[in-house]
């Protein structure tokens, strides 16, 4: 990717129709999976929430993502459905990507009220408690606004903004690394060495600050900021503030279940952009390690066996 030309990717990618029009899903994405966690279509259930106006669904951008975890052995479907105890009944992991309000879905301007309702938070969380696990990603604004009473349930608070690593350099995606933001953890050291993580790419997004009991993994460090912004991708001239500290991964345990929170949604995804085909995602050459992450952060949701508790 020419320099420079990455920054303007993660403040435009997803504010103009003709961003948009330059980003395709890398159906081809196909990495290796040396040893998969669960017989072919015998796994666990994943359901990808796909009802509240998500930007990223099972069969759009999260193809790639529900592919690999089809591979993996896990049974990977949408979910189009209100949240409740009923609903969520017969599902092992509940994926919501990028949420929204009604409001927001042509408008990525403040406000960005919550896309779920009172009752459908109250469900989510005490799904989990009883043993059900989840796996939430917010990227930049609007979508922590849209995520954050639903994360707040859960002891996480969203920076509705813009995050960027105080060690990020132009040109490049943002990169946490040993010494760099990456802890050691049961997802970054898998099931055996090979599974090893050293190195999570990440894409702009969103950060966080996670209750007492959670576990960090990756971590901004100094020099950070989230630019508060009014609309999506204007950071010029808007407000920041600094999240030396806070997150844009991390692991918990809720009750009896668990739950993984993520800032960043492109991480977990493979897409194509521009006149020159450039990838952004798992399928990046600088993230040779995101999808074996996803496959360590479900194999600890799931609790498959060989993976660290």
């Amino acid at each position: 990717m020419p320099k420079g030309s990455f920054l303007i990717v993660i403040v435009l990618l997803f504010v103009t129709d003709s961003a948009l029009a330059q980003v395709t899903t890398d159906v081809s994405y196909a990495p290796t999976i040396l040893k998969p966690a669960y017989e072919m279509e015998k796994g666990p259930i994943v359901a990808i929430d796909e009802a509240h106006h998500n930007y990223h669904t099972a069969d759009g951008r999260d193809r790639p993502f529900a592919s690999l975890l089809q591979r993996d052995g896990y049974r990977v479907t949408g979910f189009g459905e209100v949240f409740s105890l009923e609903s969520l009944q017969e599902v092992d992991v509940l994926v919501i990507s990028n949420p929204l309000h009604e409001r927001n879905i042509m408008n990525w301007s403040l406000p960005t009220p919550s896309a779920f309702t009172e009752d459908e938070v109250a469900s989510v969380h005490t799904w989990v408690e009883k043993g059900g696990s989840l796996l939430l990603i917010a990227d930049h604004m609007p979508f922590p606004g849209a995520a954050g009473d639903l994360a707040k349930s859960f002891g996480v608070e969203f920076s509705n903004g813009s995050a960027w690593a105080g060690n990020w350099k132009v040109g490049s995606p943002n990169a946490f690394e040993f010494g760099t933001g990456l802890k050691k953890c049961a997802v970054t050291k898998g099931r055996n060495e090979q599974e090893t993580i050293n190195k999570v790419v990440t894409f702009g997004g969103s950060a966080f600050k996670a209750q007492k009991d959670a576990i960090p993994f990756l971590i901004f460090g100094s020099g950070s900021w989230s630019y508060e912004t009014k609309r999506a991708g204007r950071i010029s001239g808007t407000p920041r503030v600094s999240i030396d500290g806070w997150c844009q991964g991390a692991i918990m345990t809720i009750g009896k279940g668990r739950a993984a929170i993520f800032g960043e949604a492109a991480m977990f995804s493979a897409q194509i952009y521009g006149a020159d085909q450039e990838p952004m995602g798992m399928n990046s050459p600088d993230a040779e390690q995101n999808h074996q992450l996803l496959l360590n952060v479900m194999h600890w949701l799931t609790r498959a066996k060989g993976i660290p508790n």
